[in-house]
């Protein structure tokens, strides 16, 4: 094998490992020492010096091992270059004796939903704690995350850190909390797993590596915490969500790999396994005795579903079904889609005077869906002008290159 070719079979695995293992590996280093900015050093770190030394000495058999030995190493180095009041020796000898374990073991232990529920520590900012578990637990860069969750770059970073900070000073404990905790905690779980999972969705042909891993550790963590949890609703609502979402998957993009958008898509194509499995468990959700966010969700997917499938029209119980998702949220997003079935039911003009009471909210500036829905409104109406203007920035927003040629066309289409 030449240098270049075990440089790039080095760089592939190390690829493959920070994707499929990256969360796993942070969550076992920062639950010995409870200090989540370190673990997250030591193991960059680990990465760096794989680079330098796979490709001279070969890929090891375990790579996660290797990265977690040497990680270990790091992390060590770093707290005896801390003051000794600041981290003793005997967290440094749990370092050691934890790591050490976990290096020798065929398979390292699994802790990221301990991490997960860590994040949502109470001791921690509530509007932070599903942006740190998408950061630390799997791995969504701060930038990815603010525009999830409708922020700037900078004030998201500012908020991390902090909470990183805030984890090891309280000397938050690793470990999934006690039933009678989980009520406050169970929440930013699932607004983490869906919201990774919305981010792998954004690759609708299910190429892209990173995305697809993304989209198979939500599904992962959503039945887990359906495992760790078996009478709570909510789990169940999110996976339902997660399923239905994921059927339609196929009729994403029509055989030249254009845009479809619901209405147009072709049923036949949805995966009949998935929404089957969704619909069983939204109807063993609604047994257990409470509504919430992400049952909502799911009944609402269900609803299009129905739609699309038999043709009736059921925009009155779709609508109805938002109003109960805007109580308990007050989301932008929410309005928005609102308005989108507001518009089927009582027409385009009453469905822009729903957007007009949230057209002042910052937090839409730069979202692209309220722009489409906005132009898609006000072409409707007849108000072209205002109409091209809104495509305009919608298209300036979006950055899948067949959803730009979809708004396009729209935006072509309007009179002149």
């Amino acid at each position: 094998m030449t240098p270049h070719e075990s440089e790039a079979q080095a760089r592939s695995t190390a690829e493959a490992v920070a994707r499929r293992s990256c969360g796993k590996l942070i969550a076992f280093l920062a639950a010995r020492n409870r200090d989540v900015a370190t673990a997250e050093d030591a193991l960059s770190e680990a990465f760096a010096a794989a680079l330098v030394e796979w490709p001279v000495k070969g890929c090891p058999t375990n790579p996660e091992a290797w990265l977690l030995t040497v990680a270990r190493r790091k992390a060590i180095d770093a707290g005896r270059r801390q003051h000794t009041a600041e981290i003793s020796s005997g967290q440094l000898k749990l370092i050691a004796e934890g790591l050490e374990a976990a290096a020798n073991a065929p398979e390292i232990p699994d802790r990221r939903l301990g991490l997960m529920f860590v994040c949502a520590h109470p001791a921690i900012d509530a509007r932070v704690r599903a942006p740190l578990m998408l950061q630390v637990v799997l791995g969504l860069d701060a930038k990815t995350i603010s525009s999830a969750f409708l922020l700037s770059p900078a004030t998201m970073g500012k908020r991390l850190v902090r909470a990183k900070g805030k984890i090891r000073q309280a000397a938050i404990p690793f470990e999934v909390p006690e039933r009678e905790q989980l009520p406050g905690r169970l929440g930013a779980v699932l607004d983490a797993i869906y919201a990774a999972f919305a981010e792998g969705w954004t690759d609708p042909g299910g190429t892209d590596l990173v995305r697809r891993d993304l989209t198979d550790e939500a599904f992962f963590l959503a039945r887990l915490v359906g495992e760790l949890l078996p009478e709570e609703p909510e789990p169940l609502g999110l996976l339902a969500l997660m399923l239905h979402a994921e059927a339609r998957r196929p009729a994403r993009r029509n055989a030249q790999g254009e845009y479809v958008p619901l209405a147009e898509q072709d049923p036949a194509l949805w995966n009949q396994g998935m929404i089957s499995e969704a619909e069983a468990l939204l109807f063993r959700a609604s047994t257990l005795g409470s509504i919430g966010r992400y049952q909502l969700e799911g009944a609402l997917q269900s609803a299009h579903v129905h739609r699309c499938r038999t043709g009736h029209d059921n925009w009155p119980a779709v609508v109805e079904l938002y109003d109960g998702l805007m109580a308990l949220s007050g989301s932008p997003v929410v309005a928005v889609n609102r308005a989108l079935a507001v518009a089927n039911l009582r027409g385009a003009k009453a469905a822009l005077g729903d957007l007009r009471e949230i057209e002042d909210d910052a937090r839409i500036a730069d979202y692209q869906p309220y722009w489409a829905a906005r132009a898609e409104l006000l072409a409707k109406t007849g108000a072209h002008p205002e109409a091209r203007h809104a495509y305009e920035i919608a298209i300036g927003l979006e950055h899948d290159p067949s959803v730009r040629r979809f708004l396009r066309r729209r935006q072509s289409a309007l009179p002149r």
